[in-house]
């Protein structure tokens, strides 16, 4: 797919108090180690194999949160920029909000969010994201870019296909606190590991039917 834009920022658009609230509540919960795809949802279930080979790829912390200001927060932001950029995705489920708390050494490589495959639950077939992909990702910034060092979010617009070249972009746009982020889930990024401080953030995944 030919994208005109690869990503739609928005700066500064998450009131601070707003985002002062999400980290607190974030801190209130349990957290968890931060999976990749194909490794389940439990962290406790990995065997050494599979530590291992997750910290090759992510080392960060969690927490899950279906608070529904949140959305109301944050999916408006999610459909303009649907409109702005020119994608016109159809989509009509957010999955689960995930906060990210990145620490000295924390990092996420070079991944996408969407899979080739749709999500299958035939023993839900009620359940809502029941055949459908992740069509559009958003990262909101809830710390303020001098509360930590590193932790940059870069973008590869090339999409890892050894026969283009290197077309990384850091995404200074989105350091100011409260800023947000928008771009196709099969866009591959990367989150550099954090130097100093902390960074915390948002992730919300926009699921539709698979693209025809």
């Amino acid at each position: 797919m030919n994208l005109r834009n690869h990503y739609w920022y928005f700066q500064s658009a998450i009131p601070s108090r707003i985002c002062d609230d999400i980290v607190k509540y974030g801190h209130q919960l349990k957290d968890q180690t931060a999976l990749t795809g194909g490794l389940g949802d439990d962290p406790k279930k990995l065997n050494k194999k599979q530590i291992k080979d997750l910290k090759k790829k992510r080392n960060s912390n969690i927490v899950w949160m279906e608070d529904q200001w949140i959305y109301k927060e944050i999916q408006p932001y999610i459909n303009q920029a649907n409109r702005n950029a020119g994608w016109n995705f159809q989509w009509d489920w957010s999955e689960t909000c995930q906060f990210t708390k990145y620490e000295k050494g924390q990092y996420y490589d070079w991944h996408c969010d969407s899979w080739d495959e749709p999500y299958l639950y035939p023993d839900d077939p009620q359940n809502p994201k029941n055949n459908k992909v992740r069509k559009l990702s958003v990262t909101v910034s809830l710390s303020d870019s001098k509360e930590y060092k590193g932790g940059e979010l870069e973008f590869d617009f090339r999409n890892k296909d050894p026969h283009k070249k290197k077309q990384i972009v850091k995404c200074k746009e989105i350091l100011p606190k409260g800023s947000l982020v928008v771009f196709p889930s099969f866009v591959w990024h990367r989150v550099c590991p954090v130097k100093s401080g902390e960074r915390n953030s948002l992730v919300i995944w926009s699921l539709g039917w698979p693209f025809k």
